[in-house]
């Protein structure tokens, strides 16, 4: 028999060994604590991004992890910077912080954000790859970036800032890792208003770690531009296209949240040619929220979304998908639905363009080898 034909019990057992064979994300809990410091030490020109890059913590003789960093104890010449906008740590902003890091730098460089609003626009440039910002555990809610551009606004010259330019935080530089901080953009956008796009979090360097990251607005929330991007227990929120760009990004175990009044649409993929290695993967995630929302809308020719299990609420629109009122795209986009479920994952009325995914098909979207993990992804935890 065909394996393309297999689609007994056979197949499955096949799919699952692959899965496990394949995740290269095995959990390890216990054993000793993590040298945070000595990690940075030993590695020039990292390229990968480890579970130690998204922690915090003073050397501690229990064998205890992720307690968080003592102010009074912590090591001189770590590369920890700490904010506090009470005037307790090594700068009062983020992109102080940012600042401080020097130019091409080769260790990673952890910025430390205590709890707090910090009401500013960041820039991480490219010229400073290797860097975390790292909100204490637990308290990512009171840990806020944020800042309220929106597209129809100008800048200090006059000019329209257009919807890319609107981002409370703009990160260009490589293996930028976050964990437990809220990324925001505070404009509501108003439905039937135009020119209300409020990017929160613009994300185009290569290789990036997000961990229980919230990322909130209305309007084009997550500009996920380029680069292999991995989401792990993220918070997005928002109402039309709130997930947008040319990424190629696994989203692992998220909320996504819908603040639509009414229509509204999460992911809006923008690969433009079969040659592009881009698309998103959204795998056991959970969709709720408010509004008739799609699943995804191709702004690109060769648009590329699945969800695979995940919980669709009943806000999904019955049809599911948009081709962006451009019927030549549904001969090319990929878009796809696997083993979700809730009453919003019923595709008996789905646009007949999109796919219910076969488990081979399904199968190179279902782990971090969709984003080529193996090559830059530690995710041992210690």
């Amino acid at each position: 028999m065909k394996m393309k034909n297999l689609n007994n019990f056979g197949a499955w057992v096949v799919m699952i060994l692959l899965v496990f064979f394949f995740r290269g994300d095995f959990r390890l809990k216990g054993g000793n604590s993590s040298k945070v410091y000595a990690v940075e030490e030993e590695f020039e020109n990292k390229n990968f991004i480890e579970w130690d890059d998204l922690s915090v913590d003073d050397d501690d003789q229990n064998n205890n992890t992720n307690k968080g960093l003592d102010l009074n104890q912590r090591n001189p010449s770590s590369r920890v910077i700490v904010v506090d906008q009470n005037g307790g740590g090594d700068s009062l902003t983020v992109q102080g912080a940012v600042d401080l890091v020097p130019q091409q730098n080769h260790l990673r460089h952890k910025i430390y954000i205590l709890p707090g609003i910090y009401r500013e626009k960041v820039h991480v440039p490219k010229s400073k790859p290797y860097i975390s910002f790292i909100g204490v555990e637990n308290r990512a809610s009171e840990t806020v970036i944020t800042w309220h551009d929106k597209a129809s606004d100008k800048d200090a010259n006059g000019n329209v800032l257009g919807t890319f330019e609107t981002a409370s935080v703009t990160v260009e530089s490589n293996y930028f890792a976050a964990r437990e901080v809220t990324f925001e953009n505070s404009v509501i956008a108003i439905p039937g208003t135009n020119n209300m796009q409020a990017v929160a979090l613009r994300l185009k360097g290569d290789k990036a770690w997000l961990y229980r990251a919230r990322i909130l607005g209305t309007q084009d929330t997550l500009l996920d531009e380029s680069g292999y991007h991995y989401y792990e227990e993220c918070f997005i929120q928002g109402s039309v296209d709130f997930i947008f760009g040319n990424a190629k990004s696994f989203y692992q175990g998220c909320i996504l949240h819908s603040v639509a009044e009414g229509s509204g649409a999460i992911a809006a993929n923008h690969r433009d040619s079969p040659d592009e290695d881009s698309g998103f993967s959204f795998v056991h995630c959970q969709i709720s929220g408010t509004g008739r929302v799609l699943l995804g809308r191709a702004w690109g020719n060769y648009s590329k979304v699945a969800y695979s299990f995940c919980d669709l609420d009943s806000i999904i629109a019955p049809e599911g998908w948009s081709d962006w009122n451009n019927t030549a795209k549904e001969r090319t986009v990929d878009f796809g639905e696997f083993h979700c479920r809730g009453k919003g994952a019923d595709r008996n009325n789905r646009v007949p363009w999109s796919k219910s995914l076969s488990s081979f098909e399904a199968l190179p979207l279902l782990t971090t080898q969709f984003i080529d993990g193996h090559q830059w992804l530690l995710l041992q935890r210690r």
